[in-house]
């Protein structure tokens, strides 16, 4: 897997836990205290988030970070 494809996996996977809890992309960026934008372009796999960023959306979202790294 490339680091491309990887980032694009990861925004995938906050697509869809942050579905899953029926939340906008508003509504988990106040969670973990981010602004819409950048998530916005963390779930279009266009940033390189850091373990922290994807640590406060787990907690946010209440999921394990290892979650966040489980790809369909």
């Amino acid at each position: 897997m490339t680091k491309e494809q990887l980032k694009k996996e990861v925004g995938k996977r906050i697509v869809e836990l942050r579905n899953l809890k029926g939340w906008s992309q508003s509504d988990l960026a106040r969670a973990c205290g981010k602004d819409r934008q950048a998530l916005e372009k963390l779930e279009n796999g266009r940033v390189n988030p850091t373990v922290y960023t994807l640590l406060e959306i787990s907690k946010a979202l209440e999921v394990p970070l290892s979650d966040m790294f489980s790809f369909k």
